[in-house]
């Protein structure tokens, strides 16, 4: 990933092969992997509005918007800094003549429609939600990065996730990627509300436990839960497997079916 000088407590990162340019804080939560996994997981045929809740600066949804150009994109987040750096981010990568950055509160619906987020509306909704719990981990003294990874309140995950899949129109699809050792809280959460399940299981090596799921769920299906194969990140000595590596670089898709 390449960068260009900071600038006022920023910087610029070139991820997707060099082809997404993103203006990041240099502290708090950065782009990485997970992003990536997120934007590879909608299909390449994807048509109609893409919804990235809680975008950070807009990586995920930028990177599933560059290689589709049948997607229109809503990012939004409740953190202001991040919606400024979102909506730099789409201007810089030529995308924002069918995409906006909003500022919302996810699990508020009031915050998301007085922003002009609607119900129903999103053919596609991805999210990478806050991976921890407040409450149940030391809170980091970097407020940004803080916000970013901690899920605020009770039941925050649930409460997130219910949140998205309210996005979702009949018939949409819901992708998440998200710790692999909460893979019941989002069963849980989805329940009655997306069928259709699928999950990934994401591991760092040959052997090793999974890290991460990516879960796609569609709105109104009432197929059966299916458990893909298995996505492996790293070979033995560390490189990227030659999938993983083609995900990172956008030149590649999780296939769901």
């Amino acid at each position: 990933m390449r960068s260009e000088p900071p600038e006022a407590g920023t910087r610029v990162d070139h991820v997707l092969g060099g082809r997404l340019a993103l203006r990041q804080l240099e502290k708090g939560h950065r782009a990485g992997t997970d992003a990536m996994l997120l934007a590879a997981s909608v299909p390449r045929d994807a048509r109609g509005l893409l919804i990235d809740a809680g975008c950070g600066v807009g990586t995920a949804g930028l990177a599933a918007g560059i290689d589709r150009p049948h997607l229109d994109l809503v990012l939004f987040d409740r953190e202001p800094d991040s919606v400024r750096l979102a909506t730099e981010n789409l201007i810089r990568n030529g995308l924002d003549t069918r995409g906006r950055a909003l500022e919302a509160d996810l699990v508020n619906a009031k915050s998301r429609r007085a922003s002009g987020i609607l119900e129903g509306s999103a053919a596609f909704v991805i999210s990478n939600p806050p991976f921890l719990e407040a409450g149940k981990v030391r809170r980091s003294p970097d407020e940004a990065r803080a916000r970013a990874h901690v899920l605020e309140g009770e039941n925050g995950l649930e409460l997130w996730v219910r949140a998205c899949a309210a996005l979702v129109a009949p018939h949409g699809e819901l992708l998440l990627i998200h710790r692999a050792d909460q893979l019941r809280g989002l069963l849980d959460a989805l329940e009655g509300r997306v069928g259709g399940i699928a999950v990934c299981p994401v591991h760092p090596r040959p052997g090793e436990d999974a890290i991460r799921v990516l879960l796609r769920g569609r709105k109104g299906s009432r197929a059966p839960l299916r458990l893909r194969p298995p996505l492996v990140l790293h070979e033995s000595d560390g490189a990227y497997t030659p999938l993983a590596d083609a995900l990172n670089r956008g030149e590649a898709e999780i296939v769901w079916t």
